[in-house]
């Protein structure tokens, strides 16, 4: 009975579904073993469609985004199933009809929206789908001044950009419900890097100025500003030192102290997030002792003598860990605006909002912060409550396969510090930023990870097909996903990329293969004939 459930014969599947109950609390993964039988297994190489950047299709399936090649118009897709007629017996044997094998007989456009104005172009890697209300959040900016001056407060060696807007539209019909606009500020939209949607919740990291805007998404389409996390923890806080600072400074310094019934407190004050964090790691270390000679002795050594470290840190990225917490990455300036900031050192913080606390603080190579991430890695990887696609997502902490793989990594590793450092640098994790689709379950299939993965990345790009391979037996190649012409590239020195997007529910994916020279891409269409 084993291997007839695991048969390639979809009817003796269906058989075993009526006869036999799946174990309590299995029935989603007991049915998503019939993604064993449903592969997209045919190609259509090299299709005719339009020459747009296409970015992904939404978690629930209903839309594939994609945007104009000068970034200034969003076209979405509805993705549809290939149908077309034929005369024959067998048709399973006869070549796809030329009409057939056009991007236009799998997705129907529903509309094509300009969405950047003047100087601003579209962050085509930027994009985050609220699945409740369907809405869709996108990004346009001016370009950036990477030598602009420090001024109002802004972290020096921080990078700025003129204008940044974000776009909440309602995908159905492509209605822009409303805007939220950060002048010469600095978001790093690269991979939804700076921006985390956790429910009808935003959390918006400026880098420049140092602070985490909470917004809320109306189910009315409105961005409601919530709370600002940064120079204040709490709402009165700017109130209270306003007030305080003026029943403290004496009546004839008032002019010089105060602009525009601002307090100057730039020298004075560190940012209240910043106190919160050195207030706690004083804290630690004084209870870490009871002996009040050893307490100063400690004090001294571990926060007096790294004291400017701490207040030289910087916020580089945040994710919400639920509707309260968050998870906060503090680091140096120039790992902040660094492509690859997995060089310099880092710490994490996890920040409550209400109680407006540090609860705990790790430097990014603590082997506890690494345990509790190789036994709770799915608490890192927080999911809306609405989307239920994203749940299924393989991770080391739900997959005994991805375990094995990632303590696999760790008994080759020579460094155990790097190894730990190296893990540790994904967090915070980005938002949205894995396929949800059943081909890269671990359970299910097993596949070459440093080609294809559930990550949304950009690959460098192979001639050779990718396999996934049944992980169950009879252990049997299922199906192989080749982007590029058929053929393969005929010159074998421009450098090519690759990404791939899998339909969530769907045996379907495109294959997007570009060189570095603007060329058109080559698209691939791969599914279930």
């Amino acid at each position: 009975m084993y291997y007839r459930s695991r048969s390639s014969n979809i009817a003796a599947r269906i058989f075993d579904r009526q006869i036999c109950t799946p174990a309590p609390g299995t029935s989603v993964h007991h049915a998503r073993r019939f993604y064993e039988n449903l592969v997209p297994s045919y190609t259509i190489y090299e299709v005719e469609c339009p020459d747009h950047s296409f970015r992904k299709f939404t978690e629930d399936g209903q839309y594939l985004i994609s945007f104009s090649r000068n970034h200034q118009e969003l076209i979405v897709y509805r993705p549809r199933w290939l149908s077309f007629s034929c005369n024959d017996e067998d048709c399973d044997q006869h070549d796809l009809p030329s009409k057939a094998r056009r991007f236009d007989s799998f997705f129907t456009q529903l509309y094509c929206v300009p969405l950047a104005s003047c100087n601003e172009l579209i962050c085509k890697d930027f994009f985050l789908y609220m699945e409740s209300n369907q809405f869709g959040l996108f990004a346009t900016s001016t370009a950036q001044i990477h030598d602009a001056p420090a001024v109002g407060g802004a972290v020096q060696g921080v990078p700025s950009i003129e204008k940044i807007t974000f776009h909440l539209l309602r995908m159905e019909d492509g209605e822009i419900l409303d805007k939220k606009v950060f002048s010469n500020d600095f978001v790093n939209l690269t991979h939804n890097m700076g921006v985390f949607l956790y429910d009808d919740l935003l959390a918006i990291v400026s880098l420049r100025y140092q602070t985490i805007h909470i917004l809320q998404i109306r189910d009315s389409g409105n961005l409601v500003d919530v709370r600002a996390i940064g120079e204040f923890c709490r709402e009165d806080d700017e109130l209270f030192l306003n007030s305080n600072a003026q029943h403290q400074v004496p009546e004839n310094n008032v002019e010089n102290h105060m602009h525009q019934g601002q307090p100057n407190m730039g020298n004075s004050f560190l940012s209240g997030i910043k106190q919160r964090l050195l207030s706690f790691i004083f804290q630690g270390i004084w209870n870490e002792e009871t002996d009040d000679t050893l307490r100063i002795q400690r004090l001294r050594n571990k926060f007096y003598f790294h004291f400017q470290d701490y207040v030289d840190l910087i916020i580089w990225k945040v994710q919400f860990l639920d509707r309260h917490h968050l998870l906060i990455k503090f680091g140096s300036v120039d790992g902040g605006v660094s492509r690859n900031a997995d060089h310099h050192p880092a710490f994490v913080a996890v920040y409550n909002m209400a109680t407006t606390e540090i609860v705990s603080f790790y430097q990014n190579s603590a082997d506890e912060l690494y345990m509790l991430f190789e036994q709770f890695g799915d608490h890192f990887h927080v999911t809306s409550r609405n989307s239920m696609y994203m749940n299924f997502v393989s991770s080391h902490s739900n997959n005994i396969h991805a375990l094995e793989q990632l303590r696999s990594i760790k008994d080759k590793a020579s460094n155990s510090s790097q190894f730990v450092k190296k893990m540790l640098a994904s967090l915070p994790f980005s938002c949205q930023s894995q396929s949800p689709s059943p081909y890269f379950d671990q359970s299910l299939f097993r596949f070459d990870d440093k080609l294809i993965s559930a990550a949304d990345r950009h690959r460098q790009s192979t001639d050779h097909p990718i396999k996934f391979i049944l992980r169950n037996p009879p252990h049997t190649l299922k199906f192989k996903i080749k982007p590029g012409p058929e053929a393969g590239s005929m010159d074998g020195r421009a450098k090519k990329i690759s990404s791939f997007l899998f339909h969530p529910i769907l045996p379907f994916a495109l294959s997007i293969q570009q060189t570095l020279f603007l060329q058109p891409s080559v698209v691939n269409i791969h599914f279930r004939r």
